[in-house]
């Protein structure tokens, strides 16, 4: 009788639990914005400040993973391309401002990281932080920045 008890009473902890979780769709935009600010300081920050940092040396060295995807030249314009993307689209992100561009460019630049891990022999657990990436962003790319941002659309 007491399992009995325990039983319904934890069906109905479960129950208030949902409809306490259900209200949290009314806040999907702050959901958003803490997404945006979340991923958008952390590329800023971790991805692309230590890229800018790095000096030309760095960039050429980034630009190099093109070869992955045949292309073989201007290694060091690449590399500007993706502290571009990781520093500017960051803080893009953030702002939610050039929203969408800014999705496709860090998601290009996670997609050729994680081409160049999975050719270069690393594990699929070394890849792994590019691909969640690229898959949070193109997440993002169809949702939008949400009504908190600077784009509001």
């Amino acid at each position: 009788m007491v399992a009995i008890f325990r039983l319904i009473n934890l069906a109905l902890q479960s129950l208030l639990a949902m409809a306490v979780l259900g209200k949290l769709n009314r806040y999907s935009d702050t959901g958003l914005l803490l997404m945006r600010l979340g991923l958008g300081a952390m590329m800023l920050v971790v991805h692309g400040y230590p890229k800018i940092a790095g000096g030309p040396e760095k960039w050429a060295k980034l630009g190099s993973a093109m070869e992955n995807i045949g292309i073989h030249s201007s290694f060091l314009l690449w590399g500007i391309m993706a502290w571009v993307a990781e520093s500017v689209g960051g803080l893009f992100v953030l702002l939610g401002l050039f929203f969408r561009p800014a999705c496709l460019l860090i998601m290009f630049t996670m997609f050729v990281a994680a081409l160049h891990h999975l050719k270069g022999g690393d594990s699929l657990g070394t890849a792994s932080h590019a691909i969640e990436l690229f898959f949070v962003f193109l997440g993002l790319l169809f949702v939008g920045p949400g009504k908190y941002s600077v784009d509001k659309n």
